[in-house]
């Protein structure tokens, strides 16, 4: 069992956090309420980052003390939104949101997974008709095969998880949420995620 704490209690915290429950983890969320961050971040030894990617840095930074030596997943993408609230433009052209908390927090050990897909599938992948992708970028191997662990407690077979390398590879597979709003205006609001084939 591993204690874990979830930053974001929305869709994707809280979706997180009943699946990792049920896998046996000790799980706390944490919501917007004053020092509910710092206490999760403080007992958990994974923390796993579902905040809003475009405020993101700045919440996590309030957290370096907590957070120094641990284990960090981020799974959250940040985004411009168009009027329509869906991403337009990504907020870190040319890095990543995981690039730049690696470099901020850099006592941290940052994972980068789980941003290609809408949040159904990150709990639930067996539900589409093809098999998905999660890839991982970050550059500490012990923590990404950590990770690795979590996502086959979530239902993840093994075949299904690509190893992109090291942190900055992060950037491609931020990238990818500049397809959703456009597949969500095409076929709707359904369980998708990326996957590779071969």
């Amino acid at each position: 069992m591993t204690m874990i704490a979830v930053l974001g209690n929305g869709r994707v915290g809280g979706s997180l956090f009943a699946a990792l429950t049920r896998a046996g983890h000790q799980v706390t969320v944490a919501d917007r309420s004053p020092g509910a961050a710092t206490d999760a971040a403080r007992a958990g030894q994974i923390v796993i980052n579902a905040t809003p990617g475009a405020g993101s840095l700045e919440r996590l930074l309030a957290l370096r003390g907590e957070l120094e030596g641990k284990i960090l997943v981020d799974v959250s993408n940040a985004t411009v939104d168009g009027p329509d609230g869906l991403p337009a433009n990504l907020l870190y052209p040319g890095s990543s949101l995981g690039e730049q908390l690696q470099a901020a927090l850099p006592g941290t050990r940052v994972v980068k997974t789980l941003n290609t897909m809408l949040y159904t599938v990150m709990t639930a992948p067996a539900a589409l008709a093809q098999s998905p992708t999660a890839f991982l970028s970050g550059e500490d191997a012990e923590a990404k095969q950590v990770v690795h662990g979590l996502l086959e407690d979530l239902g993840w077979h093994r075949e299904w998880i690509t190893d992109l390398g090291g942190i900055e590879t992060a950037q491609a597979a931020e990238a990818a949420v500049l397809f959703v709003p456009h597949v969500i205006r095409s076929r709707g609001f359904a369980p998708f995620a990326v996957s590779i084939t071969r």
